[in-house]
C-alpha cells in the first residue's frame, strides 16, 4: 500500500515507483512491479488505457506488425485467451486488446486517468523524485519510469494563418473520438508518411474532393491484409514458446528468417522473383529479402527500382506517377504498408500537389495557399508525424542532479545520450522504457517493451535485495554506449537519409540517430550481461549513502 503524509498543502502520496503512460509499456510495468510487491502509481493523460492506440484514431489507422506477433508474450495464458481477427489489426481492435489486458490483471485501480505529469524533480537529499501533475498535486517516488512512447507527441506544423482557417482541422496523432464526416467535403491532407498513406484511401472514398500535399514521396508496400483462419490461429497459439524465443533472439523482434544472400550476388531475374514474392505476400518482408539492402547503396537501388516500377504500373497518370516516385534509400525512413494507396491516385476526386516545387505559403480562411494556387478546403488533416524519440520525454520537464533539466542536457549535442536507452547520467533512479539509443522503433515494439520492463523490474528488485536505493548511469558508460550506437548506425544507409529517425522533421532539432541498430537479440544479451556483472556502468548507492556497491 502507498503511504500518506500530511503537509501544509494537503495530502502527499509516496510510492516506490511512478510510471508515466498507460500504453503497452506502462501497463506491463505496473503489472511487473506490483507482482513484485512494490507500490506503483501510473499517470495517464487520456481517459482510458492504450497510449498511442488511444489517441491515434484516424481513418485507416492500423498496425504494420502482424497481429500474432504484436502481443505481450510474458504470459502464455494471456496469449491463448486473446484472438485477433485479421493479419494486421486496426486501431479499435488493438485498443480493445489493451483494455482486455487492463481488465485481466486489474490494472485500472492503480492508474490516474486524465492526469498529466508536468514536472519531475530529483530530491538529492532524500534520493526521491517529486512529481507534479496538472491538477496541482505532488507525489513522491523512489523511481520514475517513463512509458510515454517514442511516437506520441504530435508535430503540428506552424503554418502562417492556421488560426484563421474557417473550416475544421485535425492531426492524425490526436484524432477525435467521434467519427469525422468527410462526405461532400473538400479535404486537404498534408503529409504522406505512414498515417497519411493509411488515411488517404479511406478519406478519398468519402470526400467530394481530396487534395494531397506531398513533400516526400514514399516507398510503400501492400499490406495484403486478410482475416485470420482458425487453423492459423490454432497453430500460432501452439507455437507460443518457439515463437517467443525466436522473437526475443531475432534482429528485429519478428520470428521470420532473414536472408544471408546479397542482392548483388543473384541474377536480375532471381532478384525480381524474390521481390515479386515478397510484394505478393505483403507486410514488411521486402526489407529482409537480402542481407545488404540497408548497407549497400547499390543493393538498395535494386529494391528502389522495383517499387518505383510498381508505382508506374499502378498509377495511370504518368505525371502523377512521376511525382510519387521516391528517391531516398529504401527503408531508411519508416517502412510503410498500405491498402490501395497508389490506386487512390487513379480516382477522379483526388489531386496531388508537390510542395517541394510548389511550397505551402500560408493557411488562409478558406484553405491552403501555395506559391502558385489557393486551394479551397472545408477540412484540413495534418499527417505530419511526431517529435519522435525525445518529444514526449522533454514535455515532462524532468530535472535531475543540480537542477539540470533533460532538455538542457540534450539540447547542445547532436543527439540525446543515454546508457542502453534505459537511463541517462545525471538523472538517478530514472528509467526510460524504449528510450533514445535503444532498438525501439526499428523493432517489433512489444518485444522491446517487454525486455525493458523486465530488465527494469529485475534491477529494482536487485536494489531492494541489496539494501540500495539509488542507481545512476556513469558518464563514461553513457559516452561509450552513445558512441557505439552512432558507429553502428553510421555503418549503414540509415544516417544518409533525412527522416524522423534523425529528427530532420522538426525545425531546429539537432540531427542524430538515436536508435540502436545492433539487433534486438544482441541488445538483449548486452543488457543481460551488464545486469549479471552487478549493473556494470551504473553507480549504485545505499539508502544511507555511505557505501558504494562494487561494480
Amino acid at each position: 500500500m502507498a503511504s500518506f503524509q500530511q503537509t501544509d498543502e494537503g495530502v502527499s502520496t509516496t510510492f516506490d515507483a511512478v510510471v508515466v503512460g498507460a500504453g503497452f509499456s506502462g501497463l506491463y510495468m505496473l503489472h511487473r512491479l506490483r507482482e513484485a510487491g512494490f507500490t506503483v502509481q501510473v499517470y495517464e493523460a487520456g481517459e482510458g488505457v492504450g497510449g498511442v492506440w488511444y489517441w491515434n484514431r484516424y481513418p485507416g489507422a492500423r498496425c504494420d506488425s502482424e497481429s500474432i506477433y504484436y502481443n505481450y508474450m510474458f504470459s502464455e495464458e494471456l496469449y491463448r485467451e486473446w484472438t485477433w481477427s485479421s493479419r494486421f489489426p486496426e486501431q479499435p481492435e488493438i485498443l480493445s486488446y489493451l483494455n482486455f489486458v487492463a481488465d485481466r490483471f486489474d490494472l485500472r485501480r492503480d492508474i490516474r486517468f486524465q492526469t498529466r505529469v508536468v514536472s519531475a524533480c530529483f530530491d538529492e537529499e532524500n534520493s526521491r523524485w517529486q512529481i507534479g501533475t496538472d491538477d496541482g498535486a505532488t507525489v513522491s517516488a523512489t523511481y520514475l519510469i517513463t512509458a510515454v512512447g517514442c511516437l506520441s507527441t504530435a508535430n503540428v506544423p506552424t503554418f502562417k494563418g492556421l488560426e484563421r482557417f474557417q473550416g475544421r482541422w485535425y492531426h492524425t496523432g490526436n484524432w477525435p473520438h467521434e467519427k469525422v464526416d468527410f462526405r461532400g467535403k473538400r479535404v486537404g491532407v498534408v503529409g504522406t508518411g505512414s498515417s497519411g498513406i493509411q488515411s488517404i484511401p479511406v478519406i478519398a472514398e468519402e470526400a467530394s474532393h481530396l487534395t494531397v500535399f506531398q513533400r516526400t514521396p514514399q516507398y510503400s508496400a501492400p499490406a495484403q491484409n486478410h482475416l485470420l483462419e482458425e487453423e492459423d490461429i490454432r497453430e500460432a497459439k501452439e507455437r507460443f514458446h518457439e515463437t517467443k524465443q525466436k522473437m526475443r533472439e531475432s534482429p528485429t523482434g519478428f520470428p521470420r528468417e532473414r536472408s544471408d544472400r546479397s542482392a548483388l550476388e543473384v541474377t536480375e531475374e532471381e532478384r525480381r522473383r524474390v521481390y515479386e514474392a515478397a510484394w505478393e505476400k505483403g507486410g514488411l518482408i521486402l526489407s529482409s529479402t537480402f542481407k545488404d539492402l540497408t548497407i549497400s547503396a547499390e543493393a538498395n537501388e535494386t529494391v528502389c527500382e522495383f517499387i518505383r516500377g510498381k508505382i508506374k504500373e499502378t498509377v495511370r497518370d504518368v505525371k502523377v506517377a512521376e511525382m510519387l516516385l521516391p528517391s531516398y534509400y529504401f527503408a531508411t525512413k519508416r517502412p510503410v504498408l498500405d491498402t490501395h494507396y497508389f490506386e487512390t491516385y487513379n480516382r477522379d476526386n483526388v489531386s496531388l500537389v508537390d510542395v517541394r516545387k510548389e511550397p505551402i505559403v500560408e493557411i488562409t480562411p478558406k484553405g491552403i495557399r501555395t506559391a502558385e494556387t489557393e486551394f479551397e478546403l472545408d477540412i484540413l488533416v495534418f499527417a505530419t508525424g511526431y517529435e519522435a524519440m525525445t518529444g514526449s520525454l522533454l514535455k515532462l520537464n524532468i530535472s535531475g542532479r543540480g537542477g539540470v533539466t533533460l532538455r538542457e542536457k540534450w539540447e547542445d549535442g547532436a543527439r540525446p545520450k543515454t546508457y542502453l536507452g534505459l537511463a541517462t547520467a545525471g538523472f538517478p533512479n530514472l528509467f526510460m522504457i524504449t528510450g533514445p539509443e535503444s532498438p525501439s522503433v526499428l523493432s517489433n515494439m512489444p518485444v522491446s517493451i517487454e525486455q525493458h520492463v523486465e530488465w527494469i523490474g529485475d534491477c529494482i528488485e536487485y536494489l531492494r535485495e541489496h539494501g540500495l536505493d539509488r542507481i545512476e548511469a556513469k558518464e563514461e558508460a553513457e559516452e561509450a554506449w552513445s558512441r557505439h550506437c552512432w558507429e553502428v548506425a553510421d555503418s549503414t544507409l540509415f544516417t544518409k537519409a533525412q527522416s524522423w529517425y534523425t529528427g530532420a522533421n522538426i525545425h531546429d532539432k539537432p540531427v542524430g540517430f538515436p536508435i540502436y541498430l545492433g539487433g534486438v537479440g544482441h541488445y538483449r544479451n548486452i543488457c543481460t550481461e551488464i545486469a549479471e556483472k552487478g549493473y556494470e556502468g551504473f553507480a549504485l548507492q545505499s539508502a544511507a549513502k555511505s557505501s558504494q556497491a562494487p561494480l
